[in-house]
């Protein structure tokens, strides 16, 4: 099982950003690559969880694909590597009472050249007494420039959250941002970066003729998850700014 080491946790505390290399060996992203594609081709229905994040209406295509919670549709994904290993660090990262809040496919398509705006995990959310919460990105195909890898604001998740807005219809969330004071993380496939809820962070647009498929999980205290279902959040897809 994954063990960070001191420096590692130190990083995350200090920067709200951690990259781990090959967290999924060559099997396993097969695995991940093959049950994605499923997704996206609909052989596997995610209709009801599936959006749009570029908030583009009227068109054929989809710029951004969002597919959330995959392991409602697949539960044995709970199972395997990648929900697994990336549990285990979250829980070395924050606490043994860290879980799986949920999970997400984020897709740039080719050639859209769409970015995702800067933005912070938190504005999404609830306001939760216990803030603690990571997202991992893990990269199914390799993530640079110019196809969107992610470009993280270090530091960011020391403040308070930023006015957000709302993108399009049912766009994703945007605030001010910049890449002049931040830093970009490009990825093997198999590789991840984990950040932390208060991360700022944003993407450029995919303007490469590949896919640029990302799997996402994403973890808070079990007792932080109890309070969202109980409020009714199951994060199924509404994206508007939460108070």
């Amino acid at each position: 099982m994954v063990v960070l080491t001191e420096k590692q946790r130190t990083f995350f505390k200090e920067e709200g950003y951690l990259v781990l290399e090959s967290i999924l060996n060559k099997e396993e992203l097969k695995y991940y690559s093959n049950l994605y594609d499923s997704f996206l081709t609909n052989k596997i229905d995610a209709s009801k969880y599936r959006s749009d994040l570029s908030g583009a209406v009227g068109q054929k295509n989809e710029k951004i694909t969002q597919i959330m919670l995959p392991s409602k549709l697949v539960p044995e994904v709970l199972e395997k590597a990648l929900h697994m290993k990336t549990l285990k660090v979250a829980q070395e990262l924050l606490g043994d009472d860290i879980e799986l809040d949920f999970d997400m496919l984020i897709n740039k398509a080719p050639n859209t050249n769409t970015i995702t705006p800067w933005h912070q995990d938190a504005a999404y959310w609830i306001d939760m007494p216990d803030k603690r919460a990571v997202s991992c990105w893990t990269a199914i195909d390799r993530a640079y420039k110019e196809n969107g890898c992610m470009w993280y604001t270090p530091k960011s998740h020391l403040l308070e959250v930023l006015p957000h807005v709302q993108t399009g219809t049912k766009g994703a969330l945007k605030c001010e941002g910049s890449e002049a004071n931040s830093v970009c993380i490009e990825l093997e496939p198999g590789s991840c970066v984990f950040h932390h809820g208060g991360a700022l962070h944003y993407s450029r647009g995919n303007a490469t003729n590949d896919n640029r498929r990302a799997f996402i999980t994403n973890f808070r205290p079990k007792e932080m998850i109890a309070l969202e279902r109980a409020k009714g959040i199951d994060h199924s897809g509404e994206r508007e700014v939460r108070l």
